[in-house]
């Protein structure tokens, strides 16, 4: 078993845990929380997001 990303925070998803979502083109993107899942259909954007890593990771290259 392998350790997935999370498209939308970037945080790592842990075998076993998560959600798939698969559109209708076919693209799957996996996400570690519910939280993560509802934000991505919002079109929110993680790097704007504090509680993302993604977000940290910007904060720091600046």
């Amino acid at each position: 078993m392998e350790w997935k990303t999370c498209n939308f925070c970037g945080g790592k998803i842990e075998p076993g845990t998560g959600k798939k979502y698969v559109k209708k083109d076919g693209s799957v993107i996996f996400f570690c929380s519910s939280k993560c899942e509802k934000n991505f259909k919002l079109k929110r954007v993680a790097r704007k997001l504090k509680w993302t890593p993604i977000y940290h990771k910007n904060k720091q290259q600046k």
